[in-house]
């Protein structure tokens, strides 16, 4: 038994959403954060538990197109909604998404803990901001700390990758 629940008195109930463009399932009790459903019932390990108090960013997913931290947001209040986790960018045959190519190319990946909140950080910016300029990039990822890269290769990783999504020849 987990500290706090005395006897299992926690509320149970099923939630279904789209994870990663796929309609699931689960029966979540109601102090359950989205983090540990996505971790723990789905196994997208991706998703970082960093600080636990929505600081850090580690935990960074996607609810109907918009960032969020999976380590704040209770899981009941996922229903019907859609997320979408550093995994469901992986295209076929395992293809990474431009973003996360353009992480590996430009060394915006050093440790890799802060990488997949922060390439869903920058899906987010672009899907709203396709060509972002340098502060609005900066502004778009100050909800996620990294502490290898001293955020250059991250910023020109998210200017790499605005360019491939817009169909330019990379410079």
């Amino acid at each position: 038994m987990r500290p706090g629940d005395e006897g299992g008195k926690h509320m149970k109930r099923v939630i279904e959403f789209i994870l990663n463009g796929n309609g699931v399932s689960a029966e979540v009790a109601s102090h359950k954060m989205l983090l540990e459903v996505l971790r723990d019932t789905f196994e997208m390990t991706g998703t970082k538990e960093g600080c636990g108090q929505g600081e850090c960013g580690a935990c960074t997913v996607m609810i109907d197109g918009v960032s969020i931290n999976a380590c704040l947001y209770p899981a009941f209040e996922v229903e019907g909604k859609s997320v979408t986790t550093v995994e469901g960018l992986v295209g076929e045959g395992g293809k990474l998404h431009p973003i996360q190519e353009a992480f590996v190319e430009k060394g915006g990946i050093q440790c890799g803990f802060c990488s997949p909140g922060m390439i869903l950080s920058a899906k987010a910016l672009l899907d709203e901001n396709p060509a972002p300029n340098e502060d609005e990039i900066k502004r778009g990822i100050s909800g996620n700390l990294c502490r290898c890269t001293g955020y250059v290769q991250i910023v020109d990783s998210i200017k790499e990758a605005a360019t491939r999504l817009s169909g330019q020849d990379p410079a």
